[in-house]
């Protein structure tokens, strides 16, 4: 499985890390409106997004700008190793920094 695609064949590896994605409001901001956090978690998407907000193991941008997750462009990248995981939350934050997005996270 380690040479999946992000998103290809994955669910089936095994794990237990979930990719998420979450808007964030960047009105304030003259490159903005929008940005995109992507990270990594044990956790579902909807509770790690709640777990931000209220300052638990937060990431600044989603504590202070998150909007809410984008849960169908990641659907199919949950329950996979974190390894796998790891690579995908990079290579996923870097193509959307290439397709011109405000990106925070990834690493």
């Amino acid at each position: 499985a380690g040479s999946n695609q992000a998103g290809v064949g994955l669910g089936a590896a095994g794990g237990r890390t979930h990719i998420y994605l979450v808007l964030l409001d960047y009105a304030d901001s003259a490159s903005g409106p929008y940005g995109i956090y992507v990270g990594m978690s044990r956790y579902g998407a909807a509770q790690r997004f709640d777990q931000h907000k209220a300052g638990i193991r937060a990431a600044g941008p989603v504590l202070k700008r998150g909007l809410e997750v984008l849960t169908g462009p990641v659907q199919h990248l949950r329950y996979i190793a974190r390894a796998e995981a790891a690579r995908i939350e990079e290579e996923l934050a870097e193509a959307l920094r290439a397709a011109g997005l405000i990106v925070k996270g990834g690493h």
